[in-house]
């Protein structure tokens, strides 16, 4: 089973730039993206059901803005979209589906860097979502929540930590949330798999940062208790740019 998150920066964009035609290769069985940047009717009809994909939507209600997809191979048995709280549901951040005993999430957690304003949204956000992580986790399911979660947790997950310790993204607030979560028994794939590889998902457009791998690692693969055994590998995939984020791609046991 092949599971890949990405954050396209704009669905429209991504697919100029040839994300759906690597998606036809890749094999995935569930393919999670976050920051559609479009509406339903933005969408051609290879962007609502790549390669013959199901899909399940959670749009922003401000154009160009935010937006979750999920992608499967086979039809779900459940779609959830949003998780209860108007202020956070109505800019299309979580969309959920069940398949049999597997749960699949696709996440985007606000950004705060742009402004003061959108930092206290972002806190408002981790402060609700916390206790659902934790309802989640009880229903003892195989769950994967895949998405930009917009914080990198330790100083490996980003190049220069020295210098963005009061940065919106690795904030000592943003960094325990995560460090909280993972302790309450969700597993960082990533990190789990590859204790001391960076694994940077996300690169500034300024300067050479991309070029110079000058990155963090803020796009994840949450796993519950039940799914976190079966993890096999995981990739960062770079040969193509379809984003200021790249795929993160997991294998797992059947």
């Amino acid at each position: 089973m092949r599971i890949i998150t990405a954050n396209l920066n704009g669905i429209r964009s991504a697919t100029n730039k040839g994300f759906l035609a690597w998606l036809g290769t890749t094999n995935a069985d569930f393919v999670c993206v976050q920051e559609l940047k479009a509406q339903e009717n933005d969408l051609s009809a290879d962007m609502k059901n790549p390669c013959g994909m199901h899909s399940c939507f959670a749009f922003a209600e401000k154009k160009g803005y935010s937006g979750v997809a999920l992608y499967s191979r086979q039809a779900p048995d459940r779609v959830q979209v949003g998780f209860g709280v108007e202020e956070f549901d109505r800019e299309g951040r979580f969309v959920r589906a069940d398949f049999g005993d597997l749960s699949v999430i696709s996440l985007y957690l606000p950004s705060g860097s742009a402004s003061d304003e959108r930092q206290a949204s972002k806190f408002r956000f981790l402060d609700v979502f916390r206790p659902i992580l934790d309802q989640l986790l009880h229903e003892n399911r195989k769950m994967v929540v895949c998405g930009d979660f917009n914080i990198a947790h330790q100083n490996i997950d980003i190049k220069n930590w020295k210098s963005n310790q009061n940065n919106s993204g690795f904030l000592p607030e943003e960094r325990a949330w995560i460090g909280d979560v993972i302790a309450s028994g969700w597993t960082d794939v990533w990190r789990s798999l590859y204790p001391d590889l960076a694994g940077y998902s996300w690169w500034s457009n300024r300067g050479q940062a991309y070029a110079n791998d000058v990155g963090w690692r803020i796009d994840y693969q949450l796993l519950s208790p039940a799914l976190a055994p079966l993890a096999q590998q995981a990739f960062i995939y770079k040969d193509e740019k379809f984003s200021d984020h790249a795929p993160v791609i997991v294998d797992y046991h059947d």
